[in-house]
């Protein structure tokens, strides 16, 4: 947390706040949450930038502003709060940006895993955890044929080649769980074994659970709420993340949970059912 959904949802809601909003200072408490910069330089090169635009790449936020780039990388608890000057400052509270009308965006992060980085105007694109990401989820991008070929070179199970986010970009471990549910594929499927059917429809689920999430507005599991404070909705339409130990929607079967690429993973042993790999 937070994935995909939930960080396109904060995007808008930071776009609705924050955007073309003038910088006039900027407050840090937590240095090791400015990456590659001097956090004197970081906090002199924000003063008197003006936020033109938020854009998303996979799980990063990229602010552009007036000379630079600023990319945001939320991690496990990272989070957007917008207060007025006059607010206390709450706990967590690492980075404060102080805009011209007296209003101020927060960020705060309880572990303390979230990153800001400051590039040049218009080179986001060339940060290292960019560079590395696959498509975005949506059909005009993540093109059937190309995830084809990738999963046939792939011997590695499905479930950790999705969350690494080089065959398509966004997916964490709530959205993965749901993905392989609805294409009815076991996580520990070895992605060249997949069949041609099965690759289609889990390119499908893909881009339907993802849609359907950014629509919900993400989905709340412990403490995201977005750029609003408002809570994602997704989690009502969750078919098996976190439902071990009830009934399948589809089947009937108990659904099951234990551990792939040390990541908790739920599924229903009958409708996701492992071939062992031939030869």
């Amino acid at each position: 947390m937070p994935e995909l959904p939930e960080v396109e949802t904060v995007r808008k809601g930071l776009e609705n706040l924050v955007r073309k909003k003038k910088i006039v200072k900027v407050e840090v408490f937590w240095p090791r949450i400015i990456d590659h910069s001097n956090i004197d330089e970081f906090k002199l090169n924000l003063m008197g930038e003006t936020i033109e635009e938020i854009e998303r790449r996979g799980k990063y936020l990229i602010f552009k502003l007036t000379h630079f780039d600023m990319i945001s990388h939320l991690r496990m608890e990272g989070k957007f709060e917008y207060h007025q000057q006059s607010d206390p400052i709450m706990k967590h509270t690492h980075v404060i940006f102080k805009f011209n009308d007296g209003t101020e965006l927060r960020y705060l992060d309880v572990r303390k895993f979230g990153r800001f980085v400051l590039l040049e105007k218009d080179t986001a694109h060339e940060y290292k955890g960019l560079k590395k990401l696959g498509p975005e989820p949506v059909k005009e991008l993540f093109l059937l044929d190309d995830f084809e070929e990738q999963l046939k070179k792939r011997k590695k199970a499905i479930k950790p080649l999705l969350l690494d986010q080089t065959l398509v970009t966004g997916l964490g471990n709530i959205y993965v769980d749901e993905a392989l549910f609805r294409a009815e594929i076991h996580p520990e499927q070895e992605g060249n074994t997949l069949t041609k059917e099965e690759v289609k429809r889990l390119h499908q689920a893909i881009i339907n659970v993802l849609g359907e999430a950014v629509e919900a507005g993400g989905t709340t599991i412990r403490s995201y709420k977005n750029a609003l404070g408002d809570a994602g909705n997704f989690q009502v339409s969750l078919l098996v993340y976190g439902q071990n130990g009830e009934s399948c929607p589809r089947c009937g079967h108990e659904i099951l949970k234990k551990k792939v690429a040390q990541r908790g993973t739920h599924y229903c042993p009958m409708c996701q059912i492992y071939r062992v790999r031939k030869g």
